[in-house]
C-alpha cells in the first residue's frame, strides 16, 4: 500500500495542492488550499522567532567616541 511510488505521488500531489490548488481547482478546494499555504507559511515563520540585541549594537562604540571627545583615556 505505500510503496516508495504511491508516497512520491502523493508527495508531489500535496505540493501541487498547497502551492497552486487556490489558482486551478474548484471553490471549496481552493479555499482549503489557500488556508493550508497560509498556515504552512505562519508555522515555518514562527520557527523562527525574530531576533532582539541585548543591548544597543553601537553603544560601546557611542562610548568609546564620546571618551576620546572628552579626552579621557579608554579603559
Amino acid at each position: 500500500m505505500f510503496n516508495k511510488r504511491n508516497t512520491s505521488l502523493f508527495f508531489i500531489l500535496l505540493l501541487i495542492f498547497v502551492g497552486f490548488g487556490d489558482s486551478f481547482l474548484p471553490k471549496p478546494l481552493s479555499t482549503a488550499s489557500l488556508r493550508t499555504r497560509t498556515a504552512v507559511n505562519n508555522f515555518m515563520i514562527g520557527l523562527f522567532p525574530k531576533w532582539r540585541p541585548k543591548t544597543k549594537p553601537y553603544e560601546r562604540t557611542e562610548k568609546a567616541l564620546e571618551s576620546v571627545e572628552n579626552g579621557e583615556k579608554n579603559k
